[in-house]
């Protein structure tokens, strides 16, 4: 009877730490992310570089995420990347399995600017890393009557450049040059879902012109082609120096010292072209535990690093310059703070034709 009672007594304690701590179970030491599949988005069609970068890392950093989990990258294109912005933001759960794997730096512009399309609060976004900076050009068909913006500005007739949306670099990128370099006027053709599209209708005739990196410009074809054969010409890039690859462009900052441009203007494209800085950020929605933003933005380091993915950004001859998410974080906190003055002239600068 007594061992009997013994049995039963150390039943009861056992049923008793069952019901206070839980039942042990096999899985319960396992990381997070064992078993489970990170949803990379891309907010641009396939082929774009975006999506490029967002394929490469995706496949990459879950070597670095404990648990090694599964991956796939899901194409969110439209509104120069405010649908996959918005998505993020307001559908996807914060629980870490869902992020966007690169995406237009300058959508902070529109919420500085308040359109109502912008469904986010991009200062709330938790990001990750971005692997590369964003200098960016402004390419002209080679057949076309503009060789430098001196010629842009007396043209008779403006240039028509394509782009995505009033979100995208292209655009706000033409309504920069416009505001800086008057009587320079610009046709933004928008509408196209992605960059290879835009580069569909400079071929077609449809458009002259695009502004994006110069990154991009020197990654891919159709790029390698077009410059091999003059298709081409580069007229301004954003950089504070010229890019060595682009040695006879001059930069929008020699380009207001020749015009004398004012300093509220200098102002403003400082502002808009802090966007080049973030690069081609990656994203998660606000929320998330930061034991796993942790987890990610480790994750992401290790990948900048990883001798694969180094061999595959070398044989693509991509650039890399990678910026840590803290190192980001702390960017978008101050362009997000701006005067009322700035506001309002981006505003003006921004809205649509």
């Amino acid at each position: 009877m007594k061992d009997f009672a013994r049995v039963g007594r150390s039943l009861l304690f056992t049923v008793i730490c069952v019901l206070l701590f839980g039942s042990p179970s096999k899985g319960q030491d396992e990381p997070f992310y064992k078993g489970k599949t990170l949803r990379v988005i891309a907010g641009t069609t396939a082929g774009a570089l975006y999506d490029q970068w967002a394929r490469i890392i995706a496949a990459h950093i879950v070597n670095h995420i404990p648990g090694n989990p599964q991956v796939f990258v899901q194409n969110m294109p439209g509104a120069g990347h405010q649908i996959a912005a918005n998505y993020l933001y307001n559908v996807a759960k914060p629980d870490g399995l869902t992020v966007i794997g690169s995406i237009i730096p300058t959508l902070y512009l529109d919420q500085l600017i308040g359109r109502a399309e912008v469904k986010f609060d991009w200062g709330k976004f938790l990001f990750i890393g971005s692997p590369v900076k964003g200098d960016s050009q402004l390419m002209m068909r080679a057949d076309a009557p503009f060789k430098t913006i001196e010629d842009m500005r007396n043209a008779k007739e403006p240039a028509k450049c394509g782009g995505t949306g009033t979100g995208g670099t292209d655009f706000i990128f033409s309504r920069l040059l416009e505001e800086t370099f008057p009587p320079l006027k610009i046709n933004s053709v928008l509408g196209y879902p992605g960059g290879p599209e835009i580069d569909l209708g400079i071929e077609r005739g449809e458009i002259q012109c695009r502004s994006f990196t110069i990154e991009a410009f020197f990654a891919r074809e159709p790029y390698h082609t077009w410059r091999k054969k003059g298709f081409v010409r580069n007229i301004v890039q954003t950089g504070q120096a010229r890019d060595p690859r682009l040695p006879d462009v001059p930069t929008m900052y020699e380009v207001m010292d020749q015009q004398k441009t004012p300093d509220l203007a200098r102002r403003l494209a400082r502002v808009v072209l802090v966007g080049g800085t973030l690069g081609r950020p990656m994203l998660a929605p606000p929320g998330m535990p930061p034991e796993r933003l942790k987890i990610l933005r480790d994750a992401f380091v290790k990948t900048m690093k990883d001798p694969g993915f180094l061999a595959e950004i070398e044989k693509r001859k991509y650039e890399l310059d990678p910026t840590p998410g803290e190192n980001l974080e702390a960017i978008v906190k101050d362009v997000m703070s701006q005067p009322p003055a700035i506001i309002e002239k981006l505003k003006t600068v921004l809205a649509p034709k």
